[in-house]
């Protein structure tokens, strides 16, 4: 099976390109080998290497930043994975794609499943709303799998921004009042993995795996609030000198509005497929 990997510099991607190897070969691309912003390239790589998996971490995930770049955004996340789309219904490759929980407002009771309506409350989340869209059009085989809060020991993300700053200052204040599942990096690509291995490596006729085709939330199991998560990580690395303060969402403005509650319900992959562990255990072996 040939898989084509976009998106190999991101934290995603960076795991993705370990745990694919076992399904078949890997092309994996970087952003200087395929620029997802740019539709020809897109259309002229996939055609060249004829994939039988398109596999996309890919992504403008810049969220403040998109306040003031929606073009670009919406340009990379909401029409690039609709090209990709379009590309993998003419050769008859699957699209394997990453959105996120903040398509949803973060006002509903509860955890969000894959079928709750999508409402963006911010330019990133209305721009991964419109891949899904685009994908859902293009009449591919495809996987879209929301996520949340994904952190890792490669890239920039919350896990490390913490440890950072608790090496410069004795306090920090972080958000208390919004809630989700901090996801690792690499319980995606594994998630990913195992996942693709029982599509595409077992005896699974096309239509069976056509009628599990569509949206499914994966991330890690629990609630957490980014306070919780901040806490959770210092205890890990022993960091005992830093203090960390509980805030309101009010107290830490930001240009991009977050929703207040982007818990996932992940009972669909689960009961499809495989397992996912709890935030805390997920984080612990994170930070071995």
């Amino acid at each position: 099976m040939k898989i084509l990997l976009t998106g190999v510099n991101g934290q995603v991607g960076y795991e993705l390109q370990r745990s694919l190897q076992p399904l078949g070969e890997v092309m994996a691309l970087n952003r200087a080998q395929l620029d997802i912003g740019n539709f020809n390239q897109i259309r002229n790589v996939i055609r060249e290497l004829k994939p039988d998996l398109v596999v996309n971490p890919a992504a403008y995930t810049a969220v403040d930043k998109a306040e003031v770049e929606p073009e670009l955004a919406m340009r990379i996340n909401g029409v690039a994975p609709g090209v990709m789309a379009e590309e993998c219904a003419r050769i008859g490759a699957a699209l394997i794609h990453y959105s996120t929980d903040y398509v949803f407002d973060g006002t509903k009771d509860g955890a969000y499943a894959e079928d709750d309506a999508v409402c963006p409350i911010n330019v990133y989340g209305r721009t991964k709303a419109e891949g899904e869209r685009a994908i859902q059009a293009a009449g591919c085989e495809f996987f879209i799998f929301r996520t949340s809060w994904v952190y890792g020991m490669y890239g920039n993300n919350f896990l490390k921004t913490v440890l950072r700053l608790a090496r410069e200052r004795d306090e920090l204040k972080i958000v208390s009042d919004q809630y989700g599942a901090p996801t690792w990096s690499r319980t995606i690509a594994d998630t990913t993995s195992n996942v693709l291995a029982q599509l595409y490596g077992s005896k699974r006729s096309t239509m069976d795996r056509k009628g599990l085709s569509g949206i499914y939330h994966l991330s890690s199991q629990g609630s957490a609030t980014w306070y919780d998560f901040a806490k959770a990580i210092l205890a890990n690395a022993d960091a005992k000198k830093t203090r960390v303060l509980p805030i309101r969402t009010e107290e830490y403005p930001l240009p991009a509005s977050r929703p207040k509650n982007s818990s996932l319900s992940c009972e669909r992959l689960i009961s499809t497929f495989c397992h996912l562990p709890e935030w805390e255990t997920a984080l612990a072996l994170c930070q071995k």
